[in-house]
């Protein structure tokens, strides 16, 4: 059975662009099915971040973000590709449920949080009665 998955890579900032892309190609490739001949649904280079906290030692990181349809099984080898490569800062792969990926901006995050702490909590039916 098919599913939509998301992606999201962090690359060692020290590989350039083409070095990305060529990793993103080999690891593609194995999510290759005869149902799928061109899994990848889309690719999203958001360039190179200041990380959060230091990954191996690394300040910075190149993200990248994919989406696919592929089979489930073939999930395994192509998580173990990536857990084998060393230019691999961090990757997470998710079900994609369908609303697009964009990268945020500190402030954006910071308004959007303001913006929740000022509604009101909504009461419950039983809490109502």
């Amino acid at each position: 059975m098919s599913r939509k998955y998301e992606v999201v890579y962090i690359f060692d900032s020290a590989l350039e662009e083409p070095q990305v892309d060529e990793h993103l190609t080999r690891f593609h490739e194995l999510l290759k099915s005869p149902d799928y001949p061109e899994p990848i649904t889309d690719v999203s280079h958001w360039g190179k971040r200041t990380l959060a906290y230091p990954i191996k030692n690394r300040e910075q990181g190149h993200y990248v973000v994919a989406q696919f349809e592929t089979d489930q099984g073939l999930l395994d080898e192509f998580e173990r590709a990536i857990k084998l490569d060393e230019g691999v800062l961090r990757y997470l792969v998710v079900i994609n449920e369908g609303l697009a990926t964009v990268p945020t901006t500190v402030d954006r995050v910071e308004r959007d949080a303001e913006e929740d702490e000022g509604e009101a909590p909504l009461e419950s039916e039983e809490e109502a009665e």
